[in-house]
């Protein structure tokens, strides 16, 4: 693979030699492999290193995603309020490392593991964390998207049909996805569609996975990059503040989300950056969403392991712990349990 990159990015830098070093895949991720490498070329003023990372797609994964989609999220992003790494090179041949990727630049000396809030030296900033998280989903929900790349891959809903689209996609998904019946979640479904929110307060950029493990971190709170934007898409801001309470994110187990700040001041934080009303009636229904949202993606990853498409042993595993505790959330969320 390093021969295959170093050919690669000779032919998109104007040098005639490129060496890359430090080569390594990034364990865990579930929806494309990500890898880690460092790359050095004679630039027009001398020497040149930069530390890169590649997203490729699997075979399989927990997510059907458009790898342009996340590129293009990325790159509108890019110079903003919102931290994100410079995309660099977008690649859709396949048969260059064995699946389209694309390189962007990698963030130095940054932390994202879930647990390291819940330890020192980053224990005593969660306040520093949680402020400095809500205050960038408030960025993004107020972003003026219009005329930027994603514009270009994402159609905007209607106010009052957000919900609607983002419902009947992750439906369509649990329909091609499940291998049994799955009588908790169609309720849910049945449920929301009874029960509709009330219009979106205003069409925004969703980040489709805001919580913590998905934003870069410091010793001292800070935020210098929020990644993984694959379900990036436009709709009702109210979503990414759903997704980011979600049960399975409170990865202290102590119900706060993310296990850094408590429910009650996560929103009040996310009012106050967004400068819009958490109606509790309308977050609810994010918030069921949300666990069926989140059961489309555990069914995908099931369903890519049965079939052999991919030996990852994240989609099992992920699949046999959370699918149940999903069905246990849901309904919890709409008073069944």
């Amino acid at each position: 693979m390093e021969d295959r990159l170093e050919k690669y990015l000779a032919a998109h830098i104007p040098t005639a030699t490129v060496s890359v070093t430090n080569l390594l895949r990034i364990p865990g991720g579930a929806s494309r492999e990500t890898w880690m490498f460092d790359a050095a070329w004679d630039g027009p003023n001398g020497p040149e290193t930069e530390a890169f990372v590649l997203r490729k797609d699997p075979p399989a994964s927990l997510l059907e995603t458009d790898r342009e989609t996340e590129y293009a999220f990325y790159s509108t992003f890019w110079g903003s309020k919102v931290p994100v790494p410079r995309m660099r090179w977008l690649e859709p041949d396949g048969s260059i490392l064995g699946g389209p990727f694309f390189i962007m630049d990698r963030i130095l000396n940054v932390e994202s593991n879930t647990k390291a809030p819940q330890a020192p030296p980053y224990l005593a900033v969660q306040a520093e964390l949680a402020r400095n998280m809500y205050e960038i989903l408030g960025a993004i929900a107020t972003f003026d998207w219009h005329g930027t790349p994603a514009e270009s891959v994402a159609a905007a809903p209607s106010a009052d049909g957000a919900w609607k689209k983002e419902l009947d996609h992750w439906q369509a998904i649990i329909d091609a996805q499940e291998l049994s019946p799955q009588p908790i979640i169609r309720a849910a479904i049945r449920w929301l569609r009874a029960n509709p929110p009330p219009p979106a307060q205003r069409v925004s950029v969703v980040h489709g996975d805001y919580r913590v493990g998905n934003f870069l971190f410091r010793p001292d709170g800070s935020i210098h990059g929020i990644v993984d934007w694959e379900m990036a898409h436009l709709g009702d801001p109210l979503e990414d503040l759903a997704w980011s309470l979600n049960e399975s994110w409170q990865w202290a187990r102590n119900g706060r989300p993310g296990g850094i700040v408590d429910r009650p001041d996560a929103i009040v934080l996310w009012e106050q950056f967004s400068g819009m009303k958490a109606d509790l009636v309308a977050l609810q229904w994010w918030e069921v969403f949300c666990h069926v949202k989140c059961q489309g993606i555990w069914l995908t990853g099931a369903r890519s392991f049965q079939e052999g498409r991919t030996n990852e042993l994240i989609l099992p595993m992920v699949a046999y712990s959370l699918i149940n505790a999903q069905d246990q959330s849901v309904l919890r969320q709409i008073g069944r349990l």
